[in-house]
């Protein structure tokens, strides 16, 4: 097989449809936009959302409310378990050491520890929310946390 004999699969390359080009191609006279009205004319149809002239949807529905979304505080959350796979004995766990690890990554507001999984080592937690579970857990590894 040669590169000048490579074809496009059958039905794969279809003929462009050519409106307007006389009553031999086809698709004479009306050219396939039927007779007469706004979608015959050139330069044709309607914007989204446009009703025939009567009040659209989005106009006619009240415009009220507040969301607070935007202003919601974003938690990242590490579990006791994960720190005690990823630290060794002593180390001292921030946000810029949960970051460099991989336990957090998106952007957050806060991170919060809480207690799900077992500790056995003794860790330093600075700058992190701790859920009263995890505290107990932490303290009892003989671990401490600063405010």
């Amino acid at each position: 097989m040669q590169l000048q004999d490579v074809k496009p699969r059958p039905g794969a390359k279809k003929r462009r449809k050519r409106i307007g080009c006389g009553e031999s191609s086809g698709h004479g006279k009306t050219s396939g936009k039927g007779n007469k009205g706004q979608m015959a004319r050139a330069g044709r149809g309607i914007r989204p959302g446009f009703e025939g002239g009567q009040m659209p949807m989005h106009r006619r529905l009240p415009k009220k409310g507040f969301n607070n979304k935007q202003f919601k505080d974003v938690f990242e959350v590490v579990n006791v378990g994960e720190l005690n796979e990823a630290f060794q004995d002593g180390a001292v766990i921030n946000e810029a050491a949960l970051r460099e690890i991989g336990l957090v990554s998106r952007n957050c507001d806060f991170i919060k520890i809480l207690g799900t999984g077992d500790l056995a080592r003794k860790l330093t937690i600075e700058g992190a929310k701790v859920s009263a579970t995890a505290r107990e857990k932490i303290e009892k590894a003989g671990g401490s946390i600063a405010a």
